[in-house]
């Protein structure tokens, strides 16, 4: 099992909204980085997910991977702003996966409190000047990160 972390505003879509609706497919990335690291992911990988752009950014709770290598609708819609033109059903350029509920962190880990506990090399989240969506986490790091959701 593999370990991820994936964005999300608070305002544009929540932990609150993925509890209410169970599961959801994580549509819009248009990073291809963050495409990369959506096909890498298996069914059954744990991603953190994260509430961005916000006034105390954090890690507000867990969520499992259940379907992976989906074609991102967003690009096959004109009126989205995901719509992709260079998109074909036959060959989608953006891939994505489905994500279920697992939990709601009680005391939500603040941005500032990983930044005190990992390195840039350890946490690509902390590196200055990233805006990956999607990114990895390494298994160490991770079973850090459940650890201190309890404490």
């Amino acid at each position: 099992m593999n370990y991820w972390l994936m964005k999300s505003e608070p305002e544009a879509y929540s932990i609150a909204d993925l509890q209410q609706q169970n599961e959801t497919i994580w549509d819009g990335v248009r990073n291809y980085q963050a495409r990369n690291f959506l096909r890498q992911m298996d069914k059954g990988d744990l991603a953190f997910f994260y509430h961005s752009n916000t006034n105390t950014p954090n890690i507000a709770g867990l969520m499992r991977v259940v379907k992976k290598d989906i074609a991102d609708p967003t690009q096959f819609e004109p009126e989205s702003k995901y719509y992709d033109p260079k998109s074909s059903y036959e060959s989608p350029r953006w891939q994505t996966v489905v994500v279920e509920f697992v939990e709601t962190f009680s005391n939500p880990i603040l941005l500032s409190i990983l930044k005190e506990e990992f390195s840039a090399e350890e946490l690509m989240l902390v590196r200055q000047g990233n805006r990956l969506s999607v990114m990895p986490v390494p298994e160490a790091v991770a079973l850090k990160i459940l650890a201190m959701k309890i404490s």
